[in-house]
């Protein structure tokens, strides 16, 4: 096992990298846990039940064509199709693709600093994590 550097990983909505606007991806998986205790049990039981999650991604904004606003405004409430790859583009690293609803897009402007955006996918079905060839 080695220490990874987040400074090579790469992430794109639909067909657009917008990895050289992106410094932040928070994948947040989840499962439901149904509560199967009965009669005599000293301690609850649970069965697993669905996955879920969402991926939030932030960055520095651009304001071409290309850049944040103009690829992912446009696609609010869209199903779209996400690519993260944590550890960079290169064979047999991880890549974790699949689709998900665009909720939400966010513009920060802040007084002494460069403007910022966030977005978030909520996960539609399974993740596919696998290692790229």
């Amino acid at each position: 096992m080695a220490f990874v550097h987040g400074k090579t990983a790469y992430f794109k909505v639909n067909s657009t990298d917008l990895s050289a606007f992106t410094n932040n991806v928070a994948p947040k998986r989840s499962a439901d846990a149904h509560d199967t205790t009965t009669f005599g049990k000293t301690a609850h039981t649970y069965a697993g039940g669905l996955k879920d999650g969402a991926i939030t991604a932030t960055g520095v904004y651009d304001d071409g064509a290309t850049g944040p606003q103009a690829i992912l405004e446009p696609l609010l409430g869209a199903t779209v199709t996400y690519e993260y790859r944590p550890e960079g583009t290169g064979t047999g690293k991880p890549a974790k693709t699949g689709g998900a609803v665009l909720t939400a897009y966010e513009e920060t402007t802040p007084v002494a600093d460069m403007i910022t955006w966030s977005c978030t996918l909520q996960l539609s079905d399974t993740v596919t994590i696998a290692d790229q060839a």
